[in-house]
């Protein structure tokens, strides 16, 4: 097992690699000036000459990337914001916390609903409840996020007033931001588990425990569960990295101060550390989640444990 850790760590050495270089590539090739951005429309030319100069605007882009992969390396710096001229690391710890809160919160949602109706709609294949359920599931998937999240807004905080419409520091600011991020994550996981639970369901040895006189429950619970989790729990460990990394929308209508609404302004005020930074931490944060994912397998399955050795 302790090898198996150790092989994936250092599997994320190329990972991060290429991420790195693909988003500085796309950054430096993004229209727009950073130093126009931060210094403003009334900045002379000298002066915005000056700041190119002392962020390394004008060196070529391999000496660019170059440095600041010496300095991620070596140094463990991630860079320092153009617009506020504080290290990277600190603007992302003041938000990263309120975005795994909203993906933790939208993945328990998700987790709450989207596993025991799968559960119950492989149970009663072909009925209405089934039917019906994967009609939401598909509305679900298809829904688009900010349009979700307004008509929430509109129905239980301007409507009703029974729901803030901004915020996260209480439970019931966090309701609203949840259910819109969480939503697909629901038709996602109703659709995994019963497609999960139909496979196994008919199996010989599904059969053999009702013929054993156990009760519906235990059959389903215990003996067509645990041999459905494996793909449910990839698709759980998916979503969660896709919620960390596709919280922006979410974020911007809900006015949460976390990454997502954090890269989408400094993306507006060209400010390349910072989009570079976030988009770093999240690739890390998606990798250990894949990671706990693999070693999960293990205690869910001791066949695959066995493999790990």
């Amino acid at each position: 097992m302790i090898k198996y850790i150790i092989r994936r760590l250092l599997l994320l050495i190329p990972v991060l690699l290429g991420v790195t270089f693909i988003v500085f590539t796309m950054l430096y090739i993004t229209p727009g000036d950073p130093a126009k951005m931060v210094l403003g429309d009334t900045a002379t030319p000298e002066a915005i000459e000056q700041y190119r100069e002392e962020q390394g605007l004008n060196d070529p882009f391999l000496v660019q990337y170059g440095n600041y992969m010496r300095k991620l390396i070596f140094h463990g710096d991630i860079g320092t914001s153009y617009a506020t001229r504080r290290p990277v690391i600190q603007e992302i710890s003041q938000c990263f916390p309120a975005t795994v809160k909203l993906a933790c919160s939208a993945m328990v949602v998700a987790i709450c609903l989207g596993i025991p109706i799968g559960i119950l709609s492989a149970v009663r294949q072909y009925s209405i409840f089934d039917m019906i359920t994967m009609v939401f599931a598909l509305i679900g998937i298809s829904m688009p996020v900010f349009w979700l999240g307004l008509l929430l807004i509109l129905l239980f905080a301007v409507q009703l007033k029974v729901l803030p419409s901004s915020g996260y520091s209480s439970f019931a600011h966090m309701i609203l931001p949840a259910i819109t991020l969480g939503a697909q994550s629901v038709a996602v996981f109703t659709r995994m588990t019963r497609s999960s639970m139909l496979e196994v369901i008919n199996m010989d040895y599904i059969k053999t425990a009702r013929a054993k006189g156990q009760s519906e429950k235990v059959v389903i619970l215990k003996h067509a569960l645990g041999n459905a989790l494996i793909p449910i729990i990839t698709s759980v460990g998916l979503q969660f990295g896709t919620l960390l990394g596709g919280s922006i929308l979410t974020e911007s209508i809900f006015s949460i101060p976390g990454i997502g609404r954090l890269m989408v302004d400094s993306i507006k005020m060209r400010d390349f550390p910072v989009v570079q930074g976030g988009v770093l931490i999240i690739a890390i944060a998606f990798c250990f989640v894949n990671l706990a994912v693999d070693l999960l397998y293990a205690f869910v399955d001791p066949r695959i444990k066995a493999q790990y050795k």
